[in-house]
């Protein structure tokens, strides 16, 4: 199994990208890292390569430009170059810390959509209190909008991927709604529920709220990539606000109220754990011929792992040739209406 890395991408590149790698090599011995970017800075952090080769680029793809732009100018950046690695048969599967929207358009451009999707969407598993199961949120901004087809089609892929890769036997898919009666919403949630109701490929549960996501309210919920992405900030704005005035209360209260954290630190560095969105694995383009996946730029070394670790499970289960299969029995077109049969 190869893995292309934008070794580039991200806040604290190539330190974390490679001590990530490093520490990911320990754990999977069937994995070949491809890492691209500039050979010097990399090799800075890498004193075995082991399973490693470096792949030189000269070009960096930042931030702050324009994602189309940069990937069809800056055809020697990192993203790029593991872009066309997978595109090219020479990887199974890319990960970047990068910028976000470039990843896309270079899955897009260079990966290829599936036959049967019009629309690639982003997805991340959401952690949930109750228990260590989670939920697939998508889209989450790979599109501002939505038709009520591509809603279907996320709920299709993101059960097959509950199921392979999360290990849910049937899993439960939600409509993010604003209200759980079949009437609410607006006409895209409207027409998104009636193609999702007669889906034979998915376990649909109905309308979904918000501020039941984190419940465990369902497995895969899916939404317009506009309201997924406002909803994931607002997780993690809301998460990193509370763990930061609990802190703030503790440091302004007294020694009785300090004495009693000291004895609740294994506790609260549990819910930590879980409510850290750096923490995590990273968020997978679904719809596109190979496992593109993107981490936050923020990643530790540890985030680094987890996302090798979805892409073993990804590659090894063959994810994407099932979800390729169950489309093409599905008999979904890509001209804006979906002909859904047993």
């Amino acid at each position: 199994m190869k893995i292309a890395i934008d070794a580039m991408g991200g806040d604290h590149a190539p330190k974390v990208i490679v001590e990530g790698v490093v520490k990911a090599r320990e754990q999977f011995k069937d994995i070949e890292f491809l890492l691209f970017g500039d050979e010097s800075r990399i090799r800075e952090y890498l004193e075995d390569d082991t399973q490693i080769t470096i792949v030189p680029t000269t070009e960096i793809i930042t931030y702050d430009e324009e994602p189309v732009r940069a990937i069809r100018r800056k055809k020697d950046s990192s993203l790029v170059r593991a872009a066309q690695a997978v595109k090219e048969g020479e990887a199974d599967a890319m990960l970047s810390a990068g910028n976000t929207g470039a990843l896309m358009a270079a899955g897009l451009l260079y990966v290829g959509r599936m036959k049967e999707i019009e629309r690639p969407g982003l997805m991340t598993t959401l952690p949930v209190v109750q228990n260590d199961d989670g939920v697939d949120l998508l889209d989450l901004g790979a599109n501002a909008e939505s038709k009520p087809e591509h809603l279907n089609h996320y709920a299709t892929i993101a059960s097959i991927y509950a199921k392979e890769v999360r290990g849910v036997i049937e899993p439960r898919v939600g409509l993010l709604n604003n209200g759980t009666e079949e009437t609410k919403g607006n006409k895209l949630t409207k027409a998104a529920y009636t193609l999702l109701k007669d889906n034979p490929n998915i376990h649909f549960i109905g309308n979904v709220e918000s501020r039941e996501l984190l419940n465990g309210v369902a497995d895969v919920v899916v939404t317009d990539g506009f309201t997924g992405n406002a909803v994931l900030k607002s997780i993690e704005g809301t998460a990193l606000s509370v763990m930061s005035l609990i802190k703030k209360s503790v440091m302004e209260s007294g020694w009785l109220p300090k004495l009693g954290t000291m004895l609740m630190k294994p506790a609260l560095r549990k819910v930590k754990a879980k409510m850290d969105y750096t923490s995590h694995n990273g968020a997978i383009l679904m719809g596109v011929k190979a496992p593109v996946i993107k981490t936050h730029g923020s990643s530790t070394p540890d985030t680094i792992v987890a996302c090798i670790d979805q892409i073993h499970t990804i590659v090894e289960k063959e994810v994407i040739s099932t979800i390729e299969e169950v489309l093409k029995n599905q008999h979904i077109k890509i001209d804006g209406n979906s002909e859904l049969k047993d």
